[in-house]
């Protein structure tokens, strides 16, 4: 997910794709996963979660061998469209199975701490050795990456691995899962689309079909006696609970990733491959986190630890409103470390309390429902605080004299295109027009870590009044025998 960016210069250069293509190249992989967990989820419940994680691995190694030697545009679309589709088995299948591998709660607290921390590791590691690659390689060699990962799991995964599935599950309703895609991609298509363009008449009408279809989504699970989500895991006050405050982590998070990453390469002028180094501590130091929060949780429990992790987070984010557009580097970078400290160990509490909040036979259906939520809270703080940013910079940036209209035009609508414009002035015109453009966009960061700080440390109130006296529950072990109606006081 995070090498691609990378890559996008070198593979541009190549295939020639237009700017839509470019977009649609980039952005199609985080739809499918989105679009696909619910069903992947529910459908790893139904045939097996191993069963179901073999499946995706090897369509995973297949698009990304595809994707590496795509000859075209066209191409490389539709292969990052097979990787996402199978990508969104790989994590509700990988958090079911450990849900039920491990029964004892302290076990399951590290366990996901771990798979949580591996997943960062990858998003840290990532542009690492992307950029090692390319410099030895053409741009196909980053979605190699993960085939080696995917022949050691087949290899091993029938051995290690137990197989969990319901045995009591129905048939997987294809109008459902028509019904959920038909609810997340327009959704989260309006989302990126509002982060990109601004509010628009396009972005408008795919969320109200996102919702409209999600109303009618809802409606059908509600009759259905094997439904493709079970509604009622929502009157559950803790799962609910949980998945807000993951929500409101990925809003906070999305938003200020989606600055941070335009800073360190338009305001430090640094390559990408140093602006991905750049990004490798705060990653390292929520691994930190993550693994250090189920062993604290069971000191002074999981209220206390989600609550005052968020609290270090929105101090974090406070700590980077000070930055400047000159010399801010330290704290950008300071303050993301302490706020990705503070957000690790809420992450895998949350992500344990959401799993073991269901019933066992619907391990993977949870977790698909946690990852869904953080890939909304994601796509809504790039949208918003995105937006918010954006409108910011435009209204505190200061075009000089001199300026050409259409240059005028590009410097207002981003810092990006401040820097294309500034390339075609004059040295006396375009040195004042960067330097109006890095503390307008300064100003739009400060905004955006401001609301985010805020937003966190509200959340830590929540966090601590909600989960202060939570205890990880046992789930029952599944056997072929057990029936709906016994299983129903587990789930209550």
């Amino acid at each position: 997910m995070s090498v691609l960016y990378l890559a996008l210069p070198h593979l541009a250069a190549d295939l020639q794709p237009t700017s839509t293509q470019l977009l649609w190249i980039t952005d199609i992989y985080g739809f499918m996963v989105a679009g696909f967990l619910i069903t992947m989820g529910t459908l790893g419940d139904r045939i097996g979660r191993r069963k179901l994680l073999m499946i995706g691995a090897v369509f995973f190694a297949a698009a990304s061998v595809a994707a590496a030697w795509a000859t075209s545009a066209e191409m490389l679309i539709a292969t990052r469209t097979a990787l996402g589709i199978a990508g969104a088995t790989l994590m509700p299948s990988t958090l079911g199975l450990i849900t039920n591998m491990f029964k004892d709660p302290k076990q399951r607290g590290v366990a996901i701490a771990v798979w949580m921390s591996c997943f960062m590791g990858g998003t840290a590691l990532g542009p690492a050795i992307g950029g090692v690659l390319l410099e030895a390689f053409w741009w196909g060699s980053v979605f190699l990456l993960g085939v080696p990962v995917m022949v050691l799991l087949l290899a091993t995964g029938p051995i290690l691995l137990p197989e969990h599935r319901n045995p009591d599950a129905g048939r997987l309703d294809l109008v459902s899962v028509g019904l959920s895609l038909g609810t997340i991609l327009p959704a989260i298509y309006g989302l990126k689309d509002l982060a990109k363009d601004g509010v628009s008449v396009t972005a408008i009408v795919a969320i109200v079909v996102g919702v409209a279809v999600g109303v009618a989504f809802a409606r059908r699970q509600l009759r259905l006696t094997d439904p493709l989500l079970d509604l009622r895991l929502f009157q559950n006050k803790r799962f609910t609970s949980a998945l807000g405050i993951f929500s409101v982590g990925g809003f906070a998070m999305g938003g200020i990733f989606l600055f941070v990453s335009q800073y360190l390469q338009l305001v430090e002028g640094l390559s990408p491959l140093q602006a991905g180094l750049w990004l490798v501590p705060p990653s390292v130091a929520m691994i930190g986190g993550t693994m250090f929060g189920p062993a604290l949780s069971q000191r002074v429990g999981a209220g206390w630890v989600i609550g005052g992790g968020m609290a270090l987070a929105g101090i974090g984010l406070l700590v980077m409103t000070q930055a400047g557009a000159t010399g801010g580097l330290g704290l950008i970078v300071g303050g993301l470390i302490v706020a990705t400290v503070g957000l690790g160990p809420g992450a895998a509490l949350t992500a344990d309390i959401v799993v073991s909040s269901a019933p066992p036979e619907k391990a993977g259906s949870a977790a698909s429902v946690s990852e869904t939520s953080g890939e909304f809270g994601i796509a809504f703080g790039i949208a918003a605080l995105g937006s918010l940013g954006t409108a910011v910079y435009r209204s505190e940036l200061t075009i000089p004299d001199g300026t050409p209209a259409e240059l005028t035009a590009a410097a207002q609508d981003s810092l990006a295109g401040a820097s294309v414009a500034a390339a075609q002035l004059p040295g006396d015109v375009a040195a004042p027009l960067l330097e109006a453009a890095r503390e307008a966009f300064m100003t739009g960061l400060n905004t955006v870590a401001s609301i985010g700080s805020v937003a966190m440390i509200a959340f830590a109130v929540v966090g601590v009044v909600l989960f202060r006296r939570f205890q990880p529950a046992t789930p029952a072990p599944e056997t072929p025998d057990v029936t709906d109606a016994e299983l129903e006081p587990v789930a209550a």
